[in-house]
């Protein structure tokens, strides 16, 4: 299994970006069998506010997972900006989700097709997954989203009173832009997923779960039931818990055992040693 930081300049934001890659390319087999190593299966995973591209290794076992799955996993830095493009500035994180997918398909042995490539996150993660997972629905056939902040209607009436910074009308302002556009616009989940029904547009498979003590269960909860209202084939998860790594450690492997992996052989590594 191979840990890899990438650095590279990214034209949808016009700086160098940072992500982390992990690739499960080194399992080693002591007989004559050939095996043809298939390009990987990839789930692109966001991390949420106050992290960076390290906060999924360090929070979880998502490593030694996705090395029992043949699972590649790229791990972007978000920057706080909620993973959407902002109109005045060259915030285009949005863009850079989409422009992700195709450079890290150029650097590693990623598989191209839609139905090997997935997309989730946790909160703010959780929001970039959905919106971008819709947005981009031929390039994901699956999104996930933990905990994911899915409030939006609350951006509308935000004030400067919020004691989170990032819940502040000003600093939304500068993520999303006009917040009285926000609804209806290509940020707000409820028009991207009704805009892909009337198109009959291939709908991606969508997996949600949140923790019964989370502020934000309610808001993911009714966007399950908006989804099985619109079609959509959509799995939750509910189990008690809070807005922690507790409960994301836990989720994220479900996430896992929910998409359409292949069965592995177990071969030698540092985390399997197998008898003869």
């Amino acid at each position: 299994m191979a840990l890899i930081q990438v650095d590279y300049f990214s034209k949808a934001l016009l700086r160098q970006v940072h992500f982390q890659a992990i690739l499960p390319f080194d399992k080693v087999y002591f007989d004559d069998v050939v095996r043809e190593q298939k390009p990987f299966k990839t789930l692109y995973l966001l991390h949420g506010v106050f992290g960076d591209e390290t906060d999924w290794v360090n929070g979880t076992r998502i490593v030694r997972w996705a090395q029992d799955r043949n699972l590649a996993v790229i791990m972007p830095a978000g920057e706080n900006k909620f993973y959407i493009d902002h109109d005045k500035s060259t915030d285009q994180f949005s863009q850079y989700i989409e422009e992700l997918v195709v450079q890290t398909r150029k650097i590693f042995p990623l598989s191209e097709n839609r139905e090997d490539t997935y997309i989730a996150g946790l909160s703010m993660g959780g929001y970039g997954a959905i919106v971008n997972g819709l947005k981009y629905n031929t390039l994901f056939s699956r999104i996930a989203g933990l905990s994911a902040a899915l409030h939006i209607e609350t951006f509308v009436n935000a004030s400067e009173e919020a004691l989170l910074p990032i819940m502040r009308r000003s600093y939304l302002e500068s993520v999303f832009g006009d917040l009285d556009k926000l609804l209806g616009s290509n940020k707000d989940f409820h028009f991207l997923a009704k805009k892909l029904v009337e198109k009959e547009a291939d709908l991606p498979k969508v997996y949600l779960a949140c923790g019964t003590e989370d502020d934000l269960y309610k808001w993911d909860h009714a966007f399950y039931e908006e989804l099985q209202e619109l079609g959509y084939e959509v799995t939750w998860k509910e189990i008690p818990g809070g807005h922690d790594w507790d409960f994301w450690d836990r989720m994220i492997l479900d996430v896992l055992n929910w998409l359409p992996l292949d069965d592995q052989e177990e071969a030698l590594s540092s985390g399997q040693i197998i008898n003869s």
